[in-house]
């Protein structure tokens, strides 16, 4: 059974083959990527059962043990994060068949979504520090060709900054991985957890912690260098903006999880500390650039900061409520971020503007939109009883706990400036009438459009997880209690990758 490990990266990648074979039949490309991401969907259901019945499952490719081949490795957290991009990855795969146009499609829009996939599904899986480096390049390759597909001016300037943080940070972590593997002579992660607990020289050992941090906070868009994500998430195609508002920057949040609960743990007070004042800053800044904007996908995307913040406070608290509270945010935020991208463009449809000041009437001729809109925006701000109260509740507990008023306080601030900016989107696009000068037609239904289904489905479906999350919250929270056990004990991943070394 350890071989399942790999399918949800051999899906992907056996999906974009089979894309650029149908290159000729958009038909099939289409149903390709349904039928594909369906079943990486399904496959990380198993993958995420089995890792609870077993706690770790762990695939030694080639045969080479540990740590001298290449190792694949699922334990919870990643079993939950691939099972999140199985959920991601369908969705946009049902919405992109009505939302994508023709053109976008004869230029590889599938096939790069398929690498895309892969690009994730990769990072969250491997074992080994430098093969994380490889699918961060994957998904780097993926994501610029989707950004500039189209070839609009607003996409290319975008692209340009998106790509040179990115290669940024890129640099910085290639340079630690040479520096790794010149202190004690090994990529693999597990091995790396016990060489580097060993090394004498701590500030060596910080140094390197620092640099991961930067090239990992960067990815993840964290404070100071976020800013390249508000310049270019709103400026592809909307399918493309909600799959990288749901999977990308959690790559880095998953990358800062993963080695500052296995690798650099040593000195908690040093580097969590640092991971603190990252998070009440990145949530600080997200928010207020958030309310300042009246274009939708532009405010969102600085919401997408502001939660990023959320996401590091669990791990820069250091308990396994704050990291079961993280952890909690990472799952609640994929689902509901994608959803409001998804609305986004789904308004955009109607109404065919993405300026606030120009939309709205929605509600009064749609609803249902504009329920589903607000399950997700309330969500987002951490309204009971949906998923995001149960997430920041349990941050702030642990908050509580630990007498870190202040970046508590300012987590419970930035909740009320998130519901001022939904509030106002609600009062834009909802609420008033619909401006003079705007069509209409789609909107009121006087120009039928066959393919709405399509959009509202995805839609509604992220919009009940969003609800079932919060009222049903119990079980999820098991999962993430022995998911959080796993991350603060790294001898259980030690022992598992490397059985009886070193």
């Amino acid at each position: 059974m350890s071989h399942l490990v790999l399918i949800p990266i051999l899906i992907p990648l056996l999906a974009g083959a089979l894309s650029l074979v149908s290159w000729r039949s958009l038909l099939l490309q289409r149903w390709i990527a349904v039928v594909a991401t369906g079943l990486l969907l399904l496959v990380s259901i198993g993958l995420l059962q089995l890792t609870r019945e077993e706690g770790f499952v762990v695939m030694h490719v080639g045969g080479w043990a540990a740590p001298f081949g290449i190792t694949i490795v699922a334990d919870l957290l990643s079993a939950i994060m691939i099972v999140m991009t199985g959920v991601i990855g369908f969705t946009i795969a049902i919405y992109s068949m009505a939302m994508t146009p023709e053109r976008h499609e004869r230029f590889g829009y599938y096939p790069l979504m398929h690498l895309l996939l892969a690009g994730v599904s990769g990072a969250f899986l491997t074992g080994d520090i430098f093969n994380l480096y490889v699918w961060f390049e994957v998904m780097l390759l993926a994501s610029f060709a989707l950004l500039t597909l189209g070839g609009e001016r607003a996409q290319m300037e975008g692209a340009i900054k998106y790509v040179t943080l990115n290669l940024f940070s890129s640099a910085i972590f290639l340079s630690a991985i040479g520096l790794v593997y010149g202190t004690v002579g090994t990529l693999n992660m597990a091995d790396l957890a016990y060489k580097l607990g060993q090394v004498e020289h701590s500030g060596m050992v910080n140094v390197l912690a620092l640099m991961f941090m930067v090239a990992f906070g960067i990815k993840a868009a964290a404070f100071p260098l976020f800013f390249w994500l508000p310049a270019s998430y709103h400026t592809p195609l909307v399918g493309i903006s909600a799959l990288f508002a749901g999977l990308l920057t959690k790559v880095g949040v998953y990358a800062l999880y993963r080695f500052f609960t296995l690798i650099f743990n040593g000195d908690v007070d040093y580097t969590h500390n640092i991971l603190l004042w990252g998070a009440g800053l990145t949530m600080v800044s997200g928010v207020l650039g958030a309310a300042a904007q009246f274009e939708f996908r532009r405010l969102l995307s600085f919401h997408i900061v502001s939660q990023i913040g959320y996401m590091i406070l669990g791990l820069a608290l250091f308990t396994p409520l704050a990291i079961i509270g993280g952890i909690f945010v990472i799952v609640h935020n994929i689902v509901v971020k994608t959803n409001l991208f998804l609305v986004s463009g789904l308004v955009y449809r109607l109404l065919g503007s993405y300026d606030l000041k120009k939309l709205g009437g929605v509600y009064r001729h749609r609803p249902g939109i504009a329920l589903l809109f607000l399950v997700s925006a309330l969500s987002l701000a951490g309204l009971p009883p949906l998923s995001g109260f149960v997430a920041k509740f349990l941050l702030i507990r642990a908050g509580l706990e630990v007498g870190a008023w202040t970046v508590t306080g300012v987590a419970l601030l930035v909740s009320v400036i998130t519901l001022y900016s939904m509030l106002k989107i609600w009062a834009e696009v909802f609420w008033k009438p619909v401006p003079e000068g705007v069509n209409t037609e789609r909107l009121t239904g006087e120009k039928p459009d066959s393919q709405l289904w399509l959009l509202l489905l995805p839609i509604a479906g992220l919009a009940a997880c969003a609800v079932l999350i919060g009222v049903n919250g119990q079980p999820i929270y098991e999962v993430l209690e022995a998911a959080a056990e796993q991350l603060l004990n790294p001898a259980l991943y030690i022992e598992a990758v490397l059985g009886d070394q070193p």
